[in-house]
């Protein structure tokens, strides 16, 4: 299973587009964790599980999402609603809510990624504004036998080797 996960484009498309069209041959599902601040409905959030973020002003986007890609659990949030620049342990602990093995969160434009008691926070840092870091990323999330590799990539395709990981899931 192969996810392209995204956030705080601020406005940009063609960068969307472009990542979408470079990656469509090998993902399954493709998420956005907010502060697109487009339309729910704009043609390059097409195909995205997509949640609301602080810049977005779209009421059908959602504050949430819970969804299963080929067994695996997903709880979708922008990061506001739960303080995550300050504590993961707000969003962790609705995570273990929803029975999640996996988190994908933006807001702090911080790209990023650790395993908490066996649950994947990734945040994929932004494709506009980054922050702690030069490189504009996005990362693709690949999860096979209980080991999830996560690559971190430039909006031009680059990969962030030193931002890139491997997980181990406790089953």
């Amino acid at each position: 299973m192969n996810v392209l996960i995204i956030s705080d484009s601020h406005g940009l498309t063609e960068e969307i587009l472009k990542i979408q069209a470079r990656h469509a041959d090998h993902i399954d599902a493709m998420i956005h964790c907010g502060d697109s601040e487009l339309a729910s409905d704009h043609e390059s959030l097409s195909g995205f599980h997509t949640v609301r973020g602080n810049c977005d002003y779209d009421s059908k986007l959602p504050k949430e999402i819970i969804t299963e890609v080929e067994s695996v659990k997903f709880y979708i949030t922008h990061g506001h609603l739960h303080n995550i620049k300050t504590t993961l342990m707000n969003v962790k602990y609705r995570a273990l809510e929803c029975n999640a093995d996996i988190v994908c969160f933006g807001h702090s434009h911080i790209a990023g990624a650790e395993m908490i008691d066996n649950i994947l926070f990734i945040n994929p840092g932004s494709i506009r504004l980054p922050r702690m870091r030069k490189e504009r990323t996005y990362a693709i999330l690949s999860v096979e036998n209980f080991v999830a590799t996560l690559t971190f990539y430039e909006v031009d395709g680059t990969v962030v080797n030193d931002l890139s990981a491997t997980f181990n899931f406790d089953r």
